[in-house]
């Protein structure tokens, strides 16, 4: 099904053949400019509107929204065409309003201590289905008591980003070019899909490249993340090279601390020295709470001594706030329905 924010420029020229040219700008900026759909866009004529409407259905339907205690986050469970489902979460700072966008319903990656792994894959979203999130969301924050504009984009809902990334790519060009949001606000997240880091590499625009590490072995990683098994440690430390020579846009390696599992000093110095190397920023987050998973985040203390310890080893690392907890919509939570079994089957005992 092509919904409202699939076609380019060109396939809205030719649906709207046989109008005056001005028609396309009229609807082109009401959609990326005045973020509104057609029946709002009253600068065209009533019967188009209703004849755009019909051809042009948008692609979300919204199913739920939980909201964080502070106001600050909210998270939307949407209902795609065809029974799939998929989770935004918008998130307000200080300084910036930041929108995480799913890019398949479901993962097939299979990390075993993230929920959507646990979820399975369905299908990749399209260009549309990615575009119209932001565009919700930023409707959204723009109309909220306090107007917010959001300013930045990361691809770190449900799915793997790499593993859509025409439609992801498209989208990206479509958010830089039409929705005005800076390439450099723009991040992309992967779990070590190398050919798709190849391929960011010799795009045009410079987005940041955030990698979902866990581990710096192969050993552990391959238990943690199993995508390692067909791309380990050295070509994908060898791909991030490449990316930041191409870019020279700073690479971040997320690291998600599990209690005795990847916490310890012997992890902190390899993940110090992969992150010196690469000229990386760590982003340490506590290992957030998911259905049916019995392994526990590493405790605050812990954490903060983790970070330390990577600081005396001349790397550069943050802790993450946690945003969105409690409505299951921090890192690791987005599973896109209210069940997960605590007997699921498909996930492995991590190795101790």
């Amino acid at each position: 099904m092509t919904s409202l924010y699939d076609p380019t420029r060109a396939e809205l020229a030719t649906l709207l053949d046989g109008e005056p040219r001005y028609r396309l700008d009229q609807l082109w900026s009401g959609l990326y400019e005045q973020r509104v759909e057609p029946a709002e866009l009253t600068t065209l004529p009533k019967a188009l509107r209703a004849r755009l409407a019909e051809a042009l259905p948008l692609a979300l339907t919204p199913a739920a929204e939980s909201v964080s205690d502070d106001g600050q986050t909210v998270k939307w469970l949407w209902r795609l065409h065809d029974g799939a489902s998929i989770e935004t979460v918008l998130m307000h700072y200080p300084d910036r309003s930041t929108v995480c966008v799913s890019t398949q319903a479901g993962c097939a990656m299979a990390c075993g201590f993230c929920a959507t792994g646990q979820a399975g894959f369905e299908r990749n979203l399209s260009v549309g289905e990615i575009v119209e999130q932001v565009v919700r969301a930023a409707q959204v924050a723009a109309a909220g008591p306090t107007p917010r504009r959001v300013s930045n984009i990361v691809f770190m809902g449900m799915g793997e980003p790499l593993a859509n990334v025409e439609r992801v790519w498209r989208a990206v060009e479509r958010i830089h070019a039409d929705l005005g949001i800076s390439a450099r606000h723009l991040t992309i997240s992967t779990v070590g899909i190398v050919p798709g880091i190849r391929r960011l590499a010799h795009e045009s625009l410079p987005v940041n490249l955030a990698v979902s590490l866990h581990a710096a072995n192969d050993t552990l990683r391959d238990e943690l993340v199993p995508i390692n098994r067909r791309y380990p440690l050295a070509d994908l430390y060898a791909a991030c090279a490449d990316y930041l020579a191409e870019k020279n846009r700073r690479i971040s390696f997320e690291w998600a601390l599990i209690d005795g599992v990847n916490d310890n000093d012997s992890d902190a110095r390899e993940l110090a020295a992969a992150a010196r190397s690469l000229r990386a920023h760590i982003n340490l987050i506590p290992l957030n709470a998911t259905p049916g998973w019995p392994t526990q985040g590493t405790p605050p203390e812990r954490v903060a001594a983790f970070r330390d310890r990577l600081v005396e080893l001349g790397a550069n690392a943050t802790v993450r706030a946690n945003r969105g907890n409690e409505i299951d919509a921090a890192c690791g939570q987005l599973r896109a329905n209210q069940e997960v079994s605590v007997s699921a089957p498909r996930r492995r005992p991590l190795p101790h």
